[in-house]
């Protein structure tokens, strides 16, 4: 659905009157900065060597990582479910999990075990959000992965809904390891580069980093406060 602006040049006029100057109408010129340190921090790092970055982060984040061959994601993602207690499981919509083979799983019979597996549909409305609220794991896949910090950043859209990735007990996100970036600063450059290609800008995007968790009460850290207790990140190699 596309949005309607309204009201937009009378809040913006009315916003420089208070600010007491003319409104700015021209784009707003970007500074070139003297020196950039951001965009530093492991520029010549290879892919390899990446992972090995976001493999140790995840150990700091309380995430399981596994890296495979594409071949291996079926089975792998068995494992991971059943590492976890099973189902129900919830799922985007999309069609890479087609692509990469998991049709067995996710919309045919889960292998030796009974488990229920519902695939988000825009169609019907708040029942997405009751299966996801149900469901012990969320599978979803990270356009962008900050290795940096062990974040995957998702797109959301009305068949990728963002209840997914956070309602399930148990979030596990497929990370194609061509969407491995160093760090945000690489992602915003990625994200940019994809709207000036596509004219396309996701309805939400989240960066989620590991299981939910919270140091407010003492500086005392608590997995799972507000989200999924437990997380995996399964990088496929397919490049």
């Amino acid at each position: 659905m596309t949005g309607t602006i309204q009201n937009r040049d009378s809040f913006l006029n009315q916003i420089a009157i208070q600010l007491g100057r003319p409104r700015i109408s021209t784009p707003v010129q970007r500074p070139n900065w003297r020196f950039r340190p951001q965009d530093e921090v492991l520029k010549d790092a290879t892919l390899d060597e990446l992972v090995e970055v976001l493999r140790e982060q995840c150990n700091k984040i309380h995430t399981t990582l596994y890296t495979i061959d594409l071949k291996e994601l079926p089975s792998t993602l068995s494992e991971v479910v059943a590492t976890y207690g099973g189902g129900p499981i919830v799922t985007w919509k999309d069609e890479r999990f087609s692509k990469w083979g998991l049709d067995s799983l996710l919309k045919t019979e889960w292998p030796s075990q009974d488990i229920d597996v519902y695939e988000w549909d825009h169609t019907k409305g708040s029942e997405n959000i009751t299966k996801a609220e149900q469901a012990n794991v969320g599978i979803t896949i990270s356009e962008i992965t900050l290795a940096e910090s062990g974040t995957v950043v998702l797109f959301s859209d009305e068949n990728k809904g963002r209840s997914v990735s956070f309602l399930p007990a148990t979030f596990i996100a497929l990370i194609p390891k061509s969407t491995l970036v160093p760090r945000m600063t690489q992602a915003a450059k990625k994200m940019r580069e994809i709207h000036q290609k596509t004219g396309h800008v996701a309805s939400c995007i989240n960066f989620i980093t590991g299981p939910s968790n919270s140091a407010d009460i003492e500086l005392n850290l608590v997995v799972g406060v507000h989200g999924p207790i437990r997380a995996s990140y399964i990088v496929i190699n397919d490049l």
